[in-house]
């Protein structure tokens, strides 16, 4: 190794434990400020006892993640400016939610922009006055559509995919529930065929968790319902079903054009990864007609990855000035200062259309950015293919910044190329694998029936022809949270492979139902650790790992001490866990890995 590379490699890890420490920091400071804010939740339903509860709080975490958003707008940016922890916007192309709340409040603009308390009444009275402007049997998803604020009535057709979008992720996080860093949305069963015709269900992939569906699916006034992921689908959809929903492109994406784009000057070469600056709703909206003609190619979600095209690939989408002629722009939803919005849902919808992309037009994975993040322009030779708009000539805007892990991007473009080759620990393609049949139903596992059961599949599969199928049952008995136990080797250390401290362990999930979160239990030499909960979306399969190495993603549970201290351990347990609910969920899970360091 070089003295370069060694002070290069050196540099990146002092700048990575300063980032870390400083991400650290700022969400104590976070976690501090939001403690008040349930408080001006209550406050508002109190004032405006006609809302639904909860979807104050979930428009929240849907428009700023629960952040005190500060309306700074660059030039051409990809979304209006909005304020607040509501997010409220401010004009420049869309409603002036913030003037029309402080005539209704009968305050001035500052207070609502600036004062967590009245920028939530803003957000409540604006609710309250589309509240009554609608019908009676006006649904929720009306109500938010109606709030939106993308722009004036004269706009509602062009904004139509949009508010709906925008309805159906308040619903979702409503759905789901959301419970981190001092962010409290409680989870509320979504009746999802209430909210929505069923074409819009099927654009958004609404989660039919309250199904309980044995193999097969059940069809329906030319839908239908998919045993295995419970979501709704079009009846036709292996051939093709609606054209008009779709990208003709990339098959996963859905199609909404923006009028913003003009012929290419020669052949695509490469990609920029942008930042938003804004919700991926307003974002669509805003492609759609914005005073500076700014658009990109495609669009991802951060709550579940779905993915919108607005611009065909063959035409150059006006996202990064002097070089829109040869590249394709991948915009992703949130803001560059928190971290938050950068998921493993939308990390995984982003590598598979940029794969997509190096498949396509030959661009090589391997020319990826594969280095620190960071916050300023840092302009890269043009030899690096896949890289940030901050990264590019000639530019302005420091998106995705200092939060977009582009190591993790790398390995996710080029799997197995994060230190060594994978080791596949159980791929269920032949049996078992080290699991049993069943969950287990220990003093460690609650809120489940006996009845549960677990089986191979090899209709469903993320990795080669089969994975395991989890059925999970409510325990009627009770209305405890859900932590369910699926036990490796019965729980016999002895019974599982031996894997190395200095790797990863990790695995794909497919999760039928919102609110799940999933964890590992690894034996170490002096007992049990547990390790931290990933969050993972509903209907889309989702890669977790944790590293084993990292003693911050590992607690003590029995026996031991938090951290994984020997030399070689073994898998204990997958860990599944979800607020209480009363449906049966179906979870998929394949290609139990062990990747080293």
């Amino acid at each position: 190794m070089s003295c370069t590379t060694a002070f290069a490699q050196s540099r990146d890890a002092g700048d990575a434990v300063v980032a870390e420490r400083q991400a650290a920091t700022d969400r104590a400071a976070l976690a501090a400020a939001r403690a008040g804010w349930p408080a001006l939740f209550e406050a508002a339903y109190a004032r405006y006892p006609q809302l639904p509860r909860g979807v104050l709080e979930s428009i929240a975490y849907v428009q700023s993640r629960w952040v005190m958003l500060d309306g700074v707008r660059a030039p051409d940016a990809e979304s209006a400016p909005a304020v607040g922890v509501m997010g409220l916007y401010e004009g420049g192309g869309f409603a002036d939610q913030v003037g029309d709340a402080a005539a209704l409040l009968g305050v001035g603009r500052a207070q609502v922009e600036r004062d967590p308390r009245w920028n939530i009444l803003g957000a409540a009275a604006l609710l309250a006055e589309a509240a009554r402007r609608l019908p009676p049997d006006a649904g929720e998803a009306d109500l938010l559509a109606a709030y939106a604020g993308f722009g004036p009535a004269s706009r509602a057709a062009i904004d139509a995919f949009a508010r709906e979008g925008f309805a159906y992720d308040v619903l979702l996080a409503l759905d789901r529930g959301v419970d981190d860093d001092g962010i409290r949305v409680q989870a509320r069963a979504i009746e999802w065929e209430r909210q929505f015709a069923p074409a819009a269900l099927v654009r958004q992939r609404a989660p039919f968790v309250r199904l309980d569906l044995s193999r097969g699916s059940v069809e329906t006034d030319g839908y239908a319902i998919d045993a295995r992921d419970e979501t709704l689908h079009a009846a036709d959809r292996a051939g093709g079903g609606d054209p008009g929903l779709n990208s003709t492109d990339y098959a996963p994406a859905l199609w909404v054009a923006s009028p913003y784009f003009h012929a290419r000057s020669g052949s695509t070469t490469a990609v920029a990864i942008h930042t938003m600056q804004g919700s991926y709703a307003g974002s669509i909206s805003w492609f759609q007609n914005n005073p500076s003609s700014v658009s990109a190619h495609y669009l991802i979600r951060s709550s579940d990855g779905q993915v919108t095209q607005m611009v065909r690939e063959a035409q150059a989408a006006h996202h990064i000035g002097s070089e829109n002629g040869y590249t394709l722009g991948i915009e992703h939803e949130g803001y560059v200062d928190n971290a938050a919005w950068y998921t493993t849902a939308m990390y995984n919808a982003s590598a598979a259309l940029t794969r997509h992309f190096c498949t396509r037009y030959s661009i090589p994975c391997s020319s990826a950015y594969n280095g620190a993040a960071g916050s300023g322009i840092n302009v890269l030779p043009a030899s690096v293919k896949i890289k940030g708009h901050q990264h590019y000539p000639g530019q302005t805007h420091t998106d995705p910044g200092i939060n977009w892990d582009w190591r993790r991007y790398y390995t996710l473009l080029n799997p197995g190329s994060g230190g060594g080759t994978p080791r596949t620990l159980d791929g269920f393609e032949s049996g078992e694998g080290h699991f049993g049949t069943a969950p287990a139903y220990s003093g460690s596992s609650t809120g489940i029936a006996a009845s549960s059961t677990a089986e191979r599949d090899c209709t469903v599969a993320r990795v080669g022809s089969c994975s395991e199928h989890l059925r999970l049952v409510d325990n009627p008995s009770n209305t405890q949270p859900w932590a369910v136990r699926f036990l490796s080797g019965s729980g016999t250390p002895s019974a599982n492979t031996s894997v190395a401290r200095n790797g990863k362990l990790g695995l794909w999930v497919y999760v039928a139902g919102g609110g799940f979160s999933v964890g590992l239990g690894v034996d170490d030499s002096d007992g049990t650790e547990r390790s931290t909960l990933r969050a993972v979306p509903a209907d889309t399969w989702t890669w977790v790992e944790w590293n084993l190495a990292d003693a911050a993603v590992w607690n003590a549970w029995v026996g031991g001490n938090g951290a994984i201290t020997a030399a070689n351990v073994t898998l204990d347990a997958i860990w599944l866990e979800r607020a209480h609910t009363t449906y049966t969920v179906n979870v998929y899970l394949d290609e139990v890995r062990w990747t080293p360091n």
